[in-house]
Protein backbone atom coordinates (compact mmCIF):
# COMPACT_ATOMS: atom_id res chain seq x y z
CA UNK A 1 0.00 0.00 0.00
CA UNK A 2 2.82 2.45 0.92
CA UNK A 3 4.99 2.09 -1.88
CA UNK A 4 1.92 2.23 -4.35
CA UNK A 5 1.48 5.75 -2.75
CA UNK A 6 5.03 6.52 -4.37
CA UNK A 7 3.96 7.44 -7.94
CA UNK A 8 1.37 9.29 -6.22
CA UNK A 9 3.71 11.45 -4.11
CA UNK A 10 6.18 11.78 -7.11
CA UNK A 11 3.42 13.20 -9.17
CA UNK A 12 2.38 15.56 -6.25
CA UNK A 13 6.10 17.30 -5.98
CA UNK A 14 6.82 17.56 -9.79
CA UNK A 15 3.63 19.33 -9.83
CA UNK A 16 4.12 21.46 -6.95
CA UNK A 17 7.74 22.06 -8.06
CA UNK A 18 6.48 22.90 -11.81
CA UNK A 19 3.90 25.66 -10.43
CA UNK A 20 7.01 26.88 -7.71
CA UNK A 21 8.97 27.22 -11.55
CA UNK A 22 6.13 29.08 -13.13
CA UNK A 23 6.66 32.29 -10.65
CA UNK A 24 9.43 34.60 -12.99
CA UNK A 25 11.85 35.47 -10.73
CA UNK A 26 12.17 38.96 -12.49
CA UNK A 27 10.82 41.83 -9.85
CA UNK A 28 9.31 43.84 -10.92
CA UNK A 29 7.02 41.17 -12.17
CA UNK A 30 6.46 41.24 -15.95
CA UNK A 31 3.76 42.39 -17.97
CA UNK A 32 3.59 38.34 -19.52
CA UNK A 33 5.97 36.46 -18.51
CA UNK A 34 6.78 32.48 -19.53
CA UNK A 35 9.38 29.47 -18.98
CA UNK A 36 10.85 27.88 -21.65
CA UNK A 37 12.50 24.43 -20.78
CA UNK A 38 16.15 25.51 -21.66
CA UNK A 39 18.98 26.97 -19.97
CA UNK A 40 21.59 29.43 -21.21
CA UNK A 41 25.25 29.03 -20.57
CA UNK A 42 26.47 32.29 -20.15
CA UNK A 43 30.19 32.89 -20.16
CA UNK A 44 32.61 35.17 -20.85
CA UNK A 45 32.70 33.33 -24.29
CA UNK A 46 28.86 34.17 -25.05
CA UNK A 47 28.69 36.59 -27.70
CA UNK A 48 27.50 39.82 -27.71
CA UNK A 49 25.56 41.69 -30.96
CA UNK A 50 23.49 44.33 -31.55
CA UNK A 51 21.00 45.30 -34.96
CA UNK A 52 22.30 48.94 -35.23
CA UNK A 53 25.12 50.89 -34.22
CA UNK A 54 22.51 52.85 -32.06
CA UNK A 55 22.73 50.48 -29.61
CA UNK A 56 26.29 50.83 -28.77
CA UNK A 57 26.08 52.28 -25.51
CA UNK A 58 23.09 49.99 -24.36
CA UNK A 59 25.13 46.75 -25.39
CA UNK A 60 28.04 48.60 -23.44
CA UNK A 61 26.02 48.83 -20.75
CA UNK A 62 25.17 45.50 -20.43
CA UNK A 63 28.85 44.46 -20.33
CA UNK A 64 29.42 46.72 -17.34
CA UNK A 65 26.58 45.28 -15.58
CA UNK A 66 27.47 41.54 -15.91
CA UNK A 67 31.00 42.25 -15.32
CA UNK A 68 30.19 44.18 -11.73
CA UNK A 69 27.77 41.35 -10.81
CA UNK A 70 29.31 38.06 -12.28
CA UNK A 71 32.26 38.76 -12.79
CA UNK A 72 31.45 37.79 -16.89
CA UNK A 73 33.60 39.49 -19.63
CA UNK A 74 31.74 39.91 -22.53
CA UNK A 75 33.26 40.97 -26.15
CA UNK A 76 31.11 42.65 -28.61
CA UNK A 77 31.09 40.29 -31.62
CA UNK A 78 31.05 42.12 -35.26
CA UNK A 79 27.56 40.89 -36.51
CA UNK A 80 25.20 38.71 -35.20
CA UNK A 81 25.85 35.26 -35.70
CA UNK A 82 22.55 33.56 -34.47
CA UNK A 83 23.54 32.51 -30.82
CA UNK A 84 24.33 34.37 -28.07
CA UNK A 85 22.50 37.48 -27.08
CA UNK A 86 21.37 40.01 -29.70
CA UNK A 87 20.22 43.58 -28.78
CA UNK A 88 17.36 44.94 -31.12
CA UNK A 89 15.41 47.78 -32.49
CA UNK A 90 11.74 47.43 -33.42
CA UNK A 91 9.13 49.57 -34.05
CA UNK A 92 6.84 50.40 -31.34
CA UNK A 93 4.38 53.01 -29.77
CA UNK A 94 5.79 52.66 -26.05
CA UNK A 95 9.49 53.30 -25.42
CA UNK A 96 9.53 51.85 -22.18
CA UNK A 97 8.24 48.38 -23.09
CA UNK A 98 10.52 45.54 -24.28
CA UNK A 99 10.31 41.96 -25.14
CA UNK A 100 13.28 38.78 -24.17
CA UNK A 101 12.94 35.81 -26.12
CA UNK A 102 15.24 32.83 -24.41
CA UNK A 103 16.58 29.70 -25.68
CA UNK A 104 19.16 27.40 -24.74
CA UNK A 105 21.57 29.20 -27.74
CA UNK A 106 20.27 32.80 -28.28
CA UNK A 107 19.07 35.57 -26.11
CA UNK A 108 16.94 38.30 -27.91
CA UNK A 109 16.40 41.70 -25.93
CA UNK A 110 14.26 44.04 -28.38
CA UNK A 111 12.63 46.96 -27.62
CA UNK A 112 11.93 50.39 -29.49
CA UNK A 113 13.51 52.97 -27.34
CA UNK A 114 16.64 53.05 -25.16
CA UNK A 115 14.65 52.84 -22.08
CA UNK A 116 12.93 49.69 -23.05
CA UNK A 117 15.87 47.86 -23.96
CA UNK A 118 17.89 48.92 -20.19
CA UNK A 119 14.73 47.54 -18.85
CA UNK A 120 14.87 44.43 -20.58
CA UNK A 121 18.81 44.54 -19.85
CA UNK A 122 18.17 44.73 -16.54
CA UNK A 123 15.19 41.72 -16.72
CA UNK A 124 18.32 39.68 -17.95
CA UNK A 125 20.88 40.61 -15.31
CA UNK A 126 18.72 39.26 -12.03
CA UNK A 127 18.00 36.32 -14.36
CA UNK A 128 21.53 35.93 -14.30
CA UNK A 129 22.28 37.33 -10.97
CA UNK A 130 19.67 34.65 -9.20
CA UNK A 131 21.55 31.98 -11.00
CA UNK A 132 24.02 32.28 -8.68
CA UNK A 133 27.08 32.57 -10.84
CA UNK A 134 29.95 30.76 -10.46
CA UNK A 135 33.74 31.30 -12.17
CA UNK A 136 32.28 33.97 -14.28
CA UNK A 137 29.61 31.80 -15.90
CA UNK A 138 26.31 31.23 -15.21
CA UNK A 139 23.45 28.57 -15.94
CA UNK A 140 20.44 31.19 -16.96
CA UNK A 141 17.25 30.01 -16.56
CA UNK A 142 14.92 30.55 -19.86
CA UNK A 143 12.31 32.87 -20.03
CA UNK A 144 10.01 34.60 -22.76
CA UNK A 145 9.08 37.71 -21.35
CA UNK A 146 7.03 40.63 -22.84
CA UNK A 147 6.59 43.89 -20.46
CA UNK A 148 5.69 47.44 -20.10
CA UNK A 149 5.78 49.80 -16.98
CA UNK A 150 1.99 50.53 -15.31
CA UNK A 151 2.72 54.24 -14.30
CA UNK A 152 5.57 56.65 -16.22
CA UNK A 153 6.44 57.97 -12.48
CA UNK A 154 7.96 55.34 -10.59
CA UNK A 155 9.86 57.54 -7.82
CA UNK A 156 12.06 57.49 -4.21
CA UNK A 157 12.79 60.35 -2.88
CA UNK A 158 15.98 60.53 -0.50
CA UNK A 159 16.23 63.78 2.45
CA UNK A 160 19.78 64.58 2.36
CA UNK A 161 19.33 67.83 4.37
CA UNK A 162 19.11 66.01 7.45
CA UNK A 163 21.42 63.54 7.00
CA UNK A 164 24.35 63.64 4.61
CA UNK A 165 25.13 60.38 2.79
CA UNK A 166 27.60 61.23 0.02
CA UNK A 167 28.62 60.35 -3.71
CA UNK A 168 29.45 56.72 -3.24
CA UNK A 169 26.20 55.77 -1.24
CA UNK A 170 23.63 57.82 -3.44
CA UNK A 171 25.32 55.70 -6.38
CA UNK A 172 24.28 52.42 -4.97
CA UNK A 173 20.82 53.83 -4.29
CA UNK A 174 20.67 54.49 -7.73
CA UNK A 175 22.36 51.16 -9.43
CA UNK A 176 19.24 49.56 -6.73
CA UNK A 177 16.66 51.76 -8.57
CA UNK A 178 17.82 50.64 -11.61
CA UNK A 179 18.00 47.14 -11.28
CA UNK A 180 14.64 46.95 -10.22
CA UNK A 181 12.91 49.84 -13.15
CA UNK A 182 12.61 52.59 -11.11
CA UNK A 183 13.39 55.91 -12.85
CA UNK A 184 12.92 58.97 -10.87
CA UNK A 185 15.33 60.36 -7.97
CA UNK A 186 13.41 62.99 -6.01
CA UNK A 187 16.93 65.03 -4.46
CA UNK A 188 15.94 66.78 -1.16
CA UNK A 189 18.58 68.72 -1.03
CA UNK A 190 17.80 71.83 0.98
CA UNK A 191 15.74 72.45 4.36
CA UNK A 192 16.47 72.98 8.13
CA UNK A 193 19.46 71.46 8.96
CA UNK A 194 21.64 72.16 6.31
CA UNK A 195 21.85 73.00 2.10
CA UNK A 196 23.48 70.58 0.35
CA UNK A 197 24.57 71.54 -3.13
CA UNK A 198 27.31 74.19 -4.09
CA UNK A 199 25.96 77.44 -5.76
CA UNK A 200 28.55 79.61 -7.39
CA UNK A 201 27.14 82.41 -6.85
CA UNK A 202 26.53 82.40 -3.38
CA UNK A 203 29.03 79.97 -1.79
CA UNK A 204 27.73 80.66 1.86
CA UNK A 205 25.42 78.47 1.24
CA UNK A 206 26.99 75.46 1.27
CA UNK A 207 30.32 76.95 3.04
CA UNK A 208 27.84 77.65 5.75
CA UNK A 209 24.52 76.46 4.88
CA UNK A 210 25.99 73.11 5.32
CA UNK A 211 26.94 73.18 8.52
CA UNK A 212 25.03 70.72 10.45
CA UNK A 213 23.12 67.68 10.27
CA UNK A 214 19.55 66.90 12.13
CA UNK A 215 20.51 66.34 16.04
CA UNK A 216 24.01 67.87 15.97
CA UNK A 217 23.89 71.58 14.36
CA UNK A 218 27.69 71.64 15.00
CA UNK A 219 28.39 68.93 12.49
CA UNK A 220 31.30 70.34 9.50
CA UNK A 221 30.24 71.53 6.08
CA UNK A 222 28.87 68.58 4.03
CA UNK A 223 27.41 68.92 0.42
CA UNK A 224 27.80 68.06 -2.87
CA UNK A 225 30.04 70.48 -5.10
CA UNK A 226 28.63 70.82 -8.74
CA UNK A 227 31.45 68.56 -10.19
CA UNK A 228 29.51 65.78 -8.08
CA UNK A 229 26.14 66.75 -9.14
CA UNK A 230 26.94 66.08 -13.03
CA UNK A 231 29.03 63.19 -12.13
CA UNK A 232 25.82 61.62 -10.21
CA UNK A 233 23.49 63.13 -12.76
CA UNK A 234 25.40 61.54 -15.55
CA UNK A 235 25.50 58.04 -13.26
CA UNK A 236 21.75 58.06 -13.23
CA UNK A 237 21.11 59.35 -16.80
CA UNK A 238 23.33 56.34 -17.99
CA UNK A 239 20.51 54.11 -15.95
CA UNK A 240 17.54 56.04 -17.19
CA UNK A 241 16.83 57.82 -13.84
CA UNK A 242 15.64 60.97 -14.37
CA UNK A 243 17.06 63.32 -11.14
CA UNK A 244 14.71 65.94 -9.82
CA UNK A 245 16.30 68.21 -7.54
CA UNK A 246 14.28 70.03 -4.12
CA UNK A 247 15.29 73.63 -3.20
CA UNK A 248 12.79 73.91 -0.23
CA UNK A 249 10.94 77.59 -0.42
CA UNK A 250 9.66 79.66 0.63
CA UNK A 251 9.64 77.39 4.14
CA UNK A 252 11.80 75.42 5.14
CA UNK A 253 14.26 78.09 4.54
CA UNK A 254 16.88 77.79 7.90
CA UNK A 255 20.13 76.70 6.50
CA UNK A 256 20.14 79.07 3.36
CA UNK A 257 19.07 81.67 6.11
CA UNK A 258 21.85 81.01 8.35
CA UNK A 259 24.05 81.84 5.25
CA UNK A 260 22.62 84.95 3.92
CA UNK A 261 20.49 86.34 6.98
CA UNK A 262 19.25 89.51 4.41
CA UNK A 263 16.75 87.31 3.13
CA UNK A 264 15.11 85.92 5.80
CA UNK A 265 11.70 86.26 6.92
CA UNK A 266 12.07 84.99 10.17
CA UNK A 267 10.13 82.12 11.70
CA UNK A 268 8.70 81.20 14.98
CA UNK A 269 9.80 79.63 18.25
CA UNK A 270 9.82 76.26 17.59
CA UNK A 271 11.35 77.11 14.03
CA UNK A 272 13.77 80.07 13.89
CA UNK A 273 14.07 81.94 10.66
CA UNK A 274 11.79 79.44 8.94
CA UNK A 275 11.18 81.26 5.78
CA UNK A 276 12.22 83.81 3.18
CA UNK A 277 10.98 86.98 2.94
CA UNK A 278 8.45 87.36 0.18
CA UNK A 279 8.30 91.05 1.44
CA UNK A 280 11.55 91.78 -0.64
CA UNK A 281 11.70 92.18 -3.97
CA UNK A 282 15.84 91.01 -3.38
CA UNK A 283 14.97 88.29 -2.15
CA UNK A 284 13.09 87.07 -5.61
CA UNK A 285 16.45 87.82 -7.59
CA UNK A 286 18.24 85.69 -5.19
CA UNK A 287 16.37 82.98 -5.16
CA UNK A 288 15.57 83.47 -9.33
CA UNK A 289 19.70 82.95 -9.51
CA UNK A 290 19.87 79.89 -7.19
CA UNK A 291 17.31 78.39 -9.25
CA UNK A 292 19.45 79.20 -12.94
CA UNK A 293 22.18 77.19 -11.21
CA UNK A 294 20.26 74.38 -10.31
CA UNK A 295 18.48 74.27 -13.50
CA UNK A 296 21.86 74.07 -15.77
CA UNK A 297 22.80 71.42 -13.11
CA UNK A 298 19.63 68.96 -13.21
CA UNK A 299 18.84 69.20 -16.96
CA UNK A 300 15.10 67.36 -15.93
CA UNK A 301 13.84 70.37 -16.85
CA UNK A 302 11.82 69.91 -13.71
CA UNK A 303 12.44 71.55 -10.40
CA UNK A 304 10.72 70.72 -7.10
CA UNK A 305 9.92 73.90 -4.48
CA UNK A 306 8.76 72.23 -2.02
CA UNK A 307 6.21 74.95 -0.56
CA UNK A 308 5.04 72.76 2.27
CA UNK A 309 4.26 73.63 5.72
CA UNK A 310 4.96 77.27 4.96
CA UNK A 311 2.92 78.52 8.26
CA UNK A 312 5.41 76.45 11.07
CA UNK A 313 7.01 80.17 10.37
CA UNK A 314 5.40 82.70 9.01
CA UNK A 315 4.74 84.33 11.84
CA UNK A 316 7.18 86.86 11.67
CA UNK A 317 5.35 88.33 8.69
CA UNK A 318 2.89 89.81 10.79
CA UNK A 319 5.49 92.30 11.69
CA UNK A 320 8.26 92.18 8.93
CA UNK A 321 7.54 96.15 7.61
CA UNK A 322 8.45 94.31 4.05
CA UNK A 323 5.91 92.10 4.31
CA UNK A 324 3.50 94.30 5.82
CA UNK A 325 3.72 96.84 2.77
CA UNK A 326 3.22 93.86 0.10
CA UNK A 327 0.06 93.08 1.65
CA UNK A 328 -1.51 96.84 2.20
CA UNK A 329 -0.27 97.20 -2.06
CA UNK A 330 -1.95 93.84 -3.21
CA UNK A 331 -4.90 94.18 -0.54
CA UNK A 332 -4.10 90.90 0.89
CA UNK A 333 -5.75 90.19 4.78
CA UNK A 334 -3.72 86.68 4.97
CA UNK A 335 -0.76 85.58 5.56
CA UNK A 336 -1.72 82.57 3.39
CA UNK A 337 -2.37 85.33 0.45
CA UNK A 338 1.09 86.20 1.03
CA UNK A 339 2.25 82.66 0.47
CA UNK A 340 0.44 82.03 -2.73
CA UNK A 341 1.90 85.08 -4.62
CA UNK A 342 5.58 83.90 -3.31
CA UNK A 343 4.76 80.50 -5.17
CA UNK A 344 3.64 82.18 -7.94
CA UNK A 345 6.40 84.13 -8.35
CA UNK A 346 9.05 81.90 -8.07
CA UNK A 347 6.38 79.56 -10.11
CA UNK A 348 6.90 82.20 -12.75
CA UNK A 349 10.75 81.88 -12.93
CA UNK A 350 10.79 78.05 -13.35
CA UNK A 351 8.54 78.37 -16.33
CA UNK A 352 11.28 81.35 -18.36
CA UNK A 353 13.69 78.71 -16.94
CA UNK A 354 11.49 75.89 -19.42
CA UNK A 355 11.04 73.58 -16.17
CA UNK A 356 8.12 72.40 -15.00
CA UNK A 357 6.94 73.48 -11.19
CA UNK A 358 6.90 71.17 -8.82
CA UNK A 359 5.37 70.94 -5.25
CA UNK A 360 4.27 69.49 -2.48
CA UNK A 361 0.05 69.36 -2.26
CA UNK A 362 -0.61 72.61 -0.26
CA UNK A 363 0.67 74.71 -3.87
CA UNK A 364 -3.04 73.06 -4.91
CA UNK A 365 -4.35 76.12 -3.71
CA UNK A 366 -1.85 78.70 -5.51
CA UNK A 367 -3.52 78.59 -8.90
CA UNK A 368 -0.24 77.49 -10.70
CA UNK A 369 -0.69 76.74 -14.40
CA UNK A 370 -1.77 73.28 -14.68
CA UNK A 371 -0.22 71.95 -17.94
CA UNK A 372 3.20 72.91 -16.54
CA UNK A 373 2.78 71.67 -12.54
CA UNK A 374 3.42 68.04 -10.91
CA UNK A 375 1.54 67.89 -7.08
CA UNK A 376 2.67 65.67 -5.39
CA UNK A 377 -0.02 64.21 -2.92
CA UNK A 378 1.36 63.28 0.79
CA UNK A 379 -0.78 64.11 3.31
CA UNK A 380 -2.98 60.94 2.92
CA UNK A 381 -5.33 62.31 5.62
CA UNK A 382 -6.26 65.12 3.40
CA UNK A 383 -8.16 63.57 0.63
CA UNK A 384 -9.47 67.00 -0.71
CA UNK A 385 -5.70 68.42 -1.51
CA UNK A 386 -5.98 65.28 -4.20
CA UNK A 387 -9.09 65.92 -5.29
CA UNK A 388 -8.32 69.76 -5.38
CA UNK A 389 -5.47 68.57 -7.20
CA UNK A 390 -7.01 66.99 -10.05
CA UNK A 391 -10.55 68.82 -9.91
CA UNK A 392 -7.78 71.92 -11.49
CA UNK A 393 -6.14 69.90 -13.94
CA UNK A 394 -2.90 69.45 -12.00
CA UNK A 395 -0.87 66.20 -13.33
CA UNK A 396 0.15 64.19 -9.85
CA UNK A 397 2.36 61.95 -8.04
CA UNK A 398 0.89 59.68 -5.69
CA UNK A 399 2.99 60.21 -2.38
CA UNK A 400 0.95 59.72 0.45
CA UNK A 401 2.52 58.92 4.23
CA UNK A 402 0.39 56.35 4.48
CA UNK A 403 2.17 53.44 2.50
CA UNK A 404 4.62 55.64 1.00
CA UNK A 405 7.01 57.47 3.69
CA UNK A 406 9.72 55.12 4.86
CA UNK A 407 10.92 57.07 7.96
CA UNK A 408 7.40 55.29 9.27
CA UNK A 409 8.55 52.03 11.15
CA UNK A 410 7.72 49.00 9.40
CA UNK A 411 7.35 46.23 12.19
CA UNK A 412 5.22 46.84 15.04
CA UNK A 413 8.32 45.59 17.04
CA UNK A 414 10.73 48.74 16.02
CA UNK A 415 11.50 51.28 18.66
CA UNK A 416 12.48 54.24 16.31
CA UNK A 417 10.65 55.70 13.84
CA UNK A 418 7.11 57.20 13.09
CA UNK A 419 3.68 56.28 13.46
CA UNK A 420 0.53 57.84 12.15
CA UNK A 421 -2.35 57.22 14.69
CA UNK A 422 -0.63 53.84 15.44
CA UNK A 423 -0.87 53.00 11.49
CA UNK A 424 3.25 52.36 10.27
CA UNK A 425 4.22 50.98 6.57
CA UNK A 426 5.08 47.09 6.82
CA UNK A 427 5.70 45.36 3.14
CA UNK A 428 2.75 44.46 2.37
CA UNK A 429 1.13 47.85 3.01
CA UNK A 430 3.66 48.94 0.11
CA UNK A 431 2.83 46.17 -2.14
CA UNK A 432 -0.60 45.95 -2.00
CA UNK A 433 -1.13 50.24 -2.82
CA UNK A 434 -3.20 50.54 -5.76
CA UNK A 435 -5.47 53.45 -7.22
CA UNK A 436 -8.34 51.37 -5.65
CA UNK A 437 -6.95 52.38 -2.28
CA UNK A 438 -7.38 55.95 -2.47
CA UNK A 439 -10.41 57.50 -0.78
CA UNK A 440 -12.47 58.25 -4.26
CA UNK A 441 -12.47 57.01 -7.47
CA UNK A 442 -9.84 58.14 -10.05
CA UNK A 443 -10.85 56.58 -12.69
CA UNK A 444 -12.18 59.20 -14.63
CA UNK A 445 -8.51 61.25 -14.18
CA UNK A 446 -6.04 58.14 -14.79
CA UNK A 447 -4.12 60.61 -17.52
CA UNK A 448 -3.61 62.79 -14.72
CA UNK A 449 -1.98 60.13 -12.28
CA UNK A 450 2.06 60.26 -13.33
CA UNK A 451 2.50 57.79 -10.96
CA UNK A 452 4.05 56.65 -7.31
CA UNK A 453 7.09 57.59 -5.19
CA UNK A 454 8.50 56.53 -1.80
CA UNK A 455 10.13 59.16 0.27
CA UNK A 456 12.81 58.45 3.02
CA UNK A 457 13.00 61.39 5.53
CA UNK A 458 15.70 61.40 7.52
CA UNK A 459 15.36 62.49 11.20
CA UNK A 460 15.38 59.52 12.71
CA UNK A 461 18.22 57.79 9.94
CA UNK A 462 21.72 58.88 11.62
CA UNK A 463 23.84 56.07 9.91
CA UNK A 464 24.04 54.45 6.46
CA UNK A 465 23.21 51.53 7.82
CA UNK A 466 19.75 52.51 8.99
CA UNK A 467 19.21 54.45 5.68
CA UNK A 468 19.04 50.80 4.16
CA UNK A 469 17.20 49.28 7.03
CA UNK A 470 14.69 52.05 6.31
CA UNK A 471 14.59 51.46 2.59
CA UNK A 472 14.81 48.24 1.51
CA UNK A 473 13.25 45.55 0.81
CA UNK A 474 10.36 48.38 0.72
CA UNK A 475 11.91 50.02 -1.89
CA UNK A 476 11.43 46.42 -4.30
CA UNK A 477 8.10 46.30 -3.25
CA UNK A 478 7.45 49.85 -4.56
CA UNK A 479 9.03 49.16 -7.79
CA UNK A 480 6.77 46.39 -8.48
CA UNK A 481 3.59 48.17 -7.25
CA UNK A 482 4.68 51.17 -9.58
CA UNK A 483 5.28 48.50 -12.63
CA UNK A 484 3.13 45.64 -12.18
CA UNK A 485 -0.33 46.08 -12.97
CA UNK A 486 -2.28 45.29 -9.75
CA UNK A 487 -4.42 42.44 -10.92
CA UNK A 488 -1.17 40.49 -11.72
CA UNK A 489 0.03 40.83 -7.98
CA UNK A 490 0.40 38.52 -5.20
CA UNK A 491 1.83 39.68 -1.79
CA UNK A 492 2.63 35.48 -1.16
CA UNK A 493 4.21 35.07 -4.18
CA UNK A 494 6.27 38.25 -4.15
CA UNK A 495 7.26 36.60 -0.57
CA UNK A 496 8.91 33.76 -2.35
CA UNK A 497 10.61 35.90 -5.30
CA UNK A 498 11.76 38.08 -2.67
CA UNK A 499 13.90 35.50 -1.02
CA UNK A 500 16.46 35.34 -4.16
CA UNK A 501 16.70 39.11 -4.41
CA UNK A 502 17.79 39.41 -0.23
CA UNK A 503 21.30 37.74 -0.72
CA UNK A 504 22.11 40.23 -3.51
CA UNK A 505 21.39 43.67 -1.43
CA UNK A 506 23.98 41.22 0.94
CA UNK A 507 26.12 40.68 -1.40
CA UNK A 508 26.02 44.82 -1.96
CA UNK A 509 26.88 45.65 1.52
CA UNK A 510 23.03 46.73 1.96
CA UNK A 511 21.68 45.68 5.40
CA UNK A 512 17.71 45.35 5.02
CA UNK A 513 14.72 44.51 6.88
CA UNK A 514 13.91 40.76 7.01
CA UNK A 515 12.72 40.15 10.58
CA UNK A 516 13.26 41.61 13.72
CA UNK A 517 15.32 38.36 14.77
CA UNK A 518 17.47 38.08 11.57
CA UNK A 519 18.11 41.73 11.34
CA UNK A 520 17.69 43.72 14.28
CA UNK A 521 16.74 47.46 14.30
CA UNK A 522 20.01 49.51 13.71
CA UNK A 523 19.37 51.90 16.33
CA UNK A 524 21.66 54.88 17.92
Amino acid sequence: MIRSLFPVLALLCASFFSRAQQHCPVIPLPSQSAPVKAVFPLSDQTPLAVSEPSLLASANMLQQQLLQYAGIRLALAAKPSGNGILLKRVKGDNPAAYTMEMTGTQVTISASGDEGLFYGLMSFVQLVRTAKPTQASAQVPCWNITDKPLYAWRGFMLDESRQFFGKAVVKKLLDEMASYKLNRFHWHLTDEPGWRLEIKQYPRLSLVGGIGVHGDSTTPAQYYTQDEIKEIVAYATERHITVIPEIDMPGHATAANKAYPQFSGGGSAKYPEFTFNPGKEETYQYLTNILREVNVLFPSQMIHIGGDEVSFGSEKWKSDPAVQQLMKTKGYTSLLEVEHYFIKRMADTLLKLNSKVLGWDEVTAAELPAKETIVFWWRHDKADQLKGALDKGYKVVLCPRLPFYFDFVQDSSNMVGRRWQGGFNPLKRIYDFSLSTLPFSVDSRLSQVEGIQANLWTETVRTTERMYYMTFPRLIALAEAAWTAPAARDFVQFEQRLKQHLPLLKEQGIYYMESPKLTPEPIR
